[in-house]
């Protein structure tokens, strides 16, 4: 049996599919861009049938990202597996995976169908996707709540119809890691062609046991793992790519398996999900949270300085973490924010260097010193803002005191032209908004308003993330400035530019029906 476990990454897919506010097609395919560069073996970049939208993501994800086998879900029904081969048609690899249910729970309430019946739509499902590409995979949902000797009838069926990988995901996170290897022991031991593809694991974290199930299936006989950058995912999220990574990596001795994970990538890849998806990473995460190559402790970090591994098993390196701050200043030159922008595994591609210079000095008159997480944050934030935004911000004034309701005046261009309304509210915030929904006729409804801070003490920069609705449609929109009633008008020109773009997507649509 082979050593090498297949990386299978569903951020795109799954873990999108737990966000407030779904991913727009750039976002999308900056982070396929990224995720490629981690080396996963194969990417699920969406569900095609599920939206116009995720079709066209999928579609273009096909076509410019080279490298991952790129993968599309689709139910075992006709019009999905159609839509996923169509959609997947440019990549230079493509893989279509589809499912149905397995478990008698889901069978007789959610489907109300037999287990017979299941396997014939299976099957039939598979034939068509061969039509498209030949490498088809197959999942049994709900696998972990499935009685063993049903899963062989299916498993052995579905590989006779020609599935090249079976997925047995534990959809709801109820397994244990013992079990678990269980199952895919049985199932080794019990289907006559299981030596004719490759088993594969989804683990939920809902028990917090994503990870052990996943290492624990790999050591029974599994050689895929379906993972995402930060664990992200439905409910309590996915079984964690860095984890399972670096897992097989530092404890290959035990385990006898490896994986291609360019591990210097990963940090990079959780930095640019964590920003994008609005999904901050918690403290305390293993390998990418920002505690955890830190020492508090006295006894620890003297035995670091001395020897590293008496505390850390590996170095920070690996991951990606920066080794070193450089604090860049306005008299700093292009070629060290280069310098600097590669060691935090930035790429030329990712950014143009004389928007992020211009930028840059900006900042660095402003407030002296400017950090990496500075750099970083001007990245994300030049690439969901353009010149040529339908809505863009011209001028800000805001009055507040403690005996008084704050004002602000607020100047919009909208279309190139300018138009200017003063508001009164609460607070400046509020005050500001008021005035922009006024300009803009837009009656968008908050659903949560975040502000964080983008480095450490007085120097930080304010982020802003909010998440609105228009018209049944939730948009997260995100703003950076020193002033925190910037980032918020800022994060709400995003928001507007974002219906404004997915109005004339859908005028686009009426005229190509009506043509």
């Amino acid at each position: 049996m082979s050593d090498k476990v297949w990386i299978f990454d569903t951020t795109l897919r799954d873990g999108e599919q737990a966000l407030k506010a779904s991913l727009t097609e750039d976002d999308k395919l900056r982070l396929a861009h990224t995720i490629s560069r981690l080396n996963v073996d194969v990417m699920e970049v969406g569900f095609p049938v599920s939206s116009p939208a995720d079709f066209n993501a999928v579609q273009r994800i096909a076509t410019e990202v080279k490298g991952p086998v790129i993968c599309g879900l689709a139910r075992a029904v006709t019009k999905d597996i159609e839509a996923c081969g169509e959609a997947l048609k440019p990549a230079e690899k493509s893989r279509i995976h589809t499912f149905i249910a397995t478990s008698p729970l889901h069978l007789e309430h959610k489907l109300k169908i037999t287990l017979d019946k299941a396997i014939e739509m299976a099957v039939k499902s598979i034939k068509l996707a061969l039509t498209y590409t030949q490498d088809v995979e197959f999942s049994c949902e709900d696998a972990g709540r499935t009685p063993h000797d049903d899963l062989c009838k299916v498993v052995e069926a579905v590989i006779d119809a020609g599935a090249t990988t079976i997925n047995l995901p534990d959809t709801v996170g109820y397994v244990t890691p013992d079990e678990y290897a269980a199952m895919i022991s049985y199932l080794m031991a019990n289907v006559p062609n299981i030596d004719k593809a490759r088993l594969s694991v989804h683990c939920h974290n809902d028990l917090g046991l994503a990870v052990a199930n996943s290492i624990a299936a790999v050591q029974a006989g599994a050689r895929q793992i379906e993972c995402t950058v930060n664990g992200i995912g439905e409910r309590a999220g996915n079984c964690s790519l860095e984890e399972v990574a670096m897992i097989m990596k530092m404890r290959s001795d035990h385990l006898g398996v490896n994986c291609d994970i360019q591990s210097e990538e990963i940090y990079h890849a959780s930095r640019q999900v964590s920003q994008i998806c609005n999904m901050p990473v918690q403290p305390n995460k293993a390998i990418v949270g920002e505690n955890a190559f830190a020492h508090s402790s006295g006894i620890h970090q003297d035995g670091v300085l001395k020897a590293q591994n008496t505390y850390e098993i590996m170095a920070p390196e690996t991951v990606g973490v920066p080794n070193n701050k450089l604090n860049m200043t306005s008299r700093s030159g292009r070629h060290v924010i280069q310098h600097r922008l590669t060691e935090l595994g930035y790429q030329n591609g990712d950014y143009d260097m004389d928007t992020l210079y211009q930028s840059f000095i900006a900042l660095a008159d402003k407030k002296g010193t400017v950090y990496d997480y500075d750099l970083e944050a001007m990245i994300y934030f030049n690439k969901i803002s353009d010149n040529n935004d339908y809505y863009q911000l011209e001028f800000l004034n805001t009055t507040t005191n403690s005996q008084t309701v704050a004002s602000a005046t607020v100047g919009l261009k909208v279309n190139g032209e300018l138009f200017t309304q003063a508001a009164t509210g609460d607070g400046p915030v509020e005050a500001a908004y008021t005035a922009m929904r006024n300009i803009t006729q837009m009656d968008t409804k908050m659903r949560q308003y975040h502000l964080d801070a983008t480095g450490k003490g007085e120097n930080s920069l304010g982020q802003v993330d909010i998440i609105t609705e228009y018209q049944d449609r939730q948009y997260h929109g995100a703003g950076l400035a020193s002033d925190v009633v910037e980032s918020s008008v800022r994060a709400m020109i995003h928001v507007y530019n974002l219906i404004n773009r997915a109005q004339q997507v859908m005028c686009l649509k009426q005229q190509k029906k009506a043509g």
